[in-house]
């Protein structure tokens, strides 16, 4: 099973073909995701990659993290699978009022 990576600091043009070029020189890529905001349609400035195996995972991160691309540092590691449940804190809504 692949390793998905996460990609932070990316360039707000950056879209998801030129973040599998990116990634392409390091291993066979399974998907590759830029992050938009949905209400303007632009880049969030980060997104995710999967690559084929955790040894090509290790050497996308090896050599693209901290590496400069179009003038930003890029930020590569291990994604972290989202906490459960969303937004935290108990209650919410359903409880009386008094």
């Amino acid at each position: 099973m692949g390793k998905k990576l996460y990609v932070g600091n990316l360039t707000y043009g950056m879209n998801d073909g030129d973040l599998q070029q990116l990634f392409n020189q390091h291993g066979t890529v399974s998907s590759a995701q830029v992050i938009m905001d949905r209400d303007t349609g632009r880049s969030k400035g980060f997104g995710f990659v999967e690559m084929g195996s955790d040894q090509e995972a290790q050497a996308a991160i090896a050599a693209l993290n901290g590496k400069e691309v179009d003038g930003r540092t890029l930020t590569v590691n291990e994604a972290r699978p989202k906490a459960e449940g969303g937004r935290g804190g108990g209650g919410g809504g359903g409880g009386r009022r008094y």
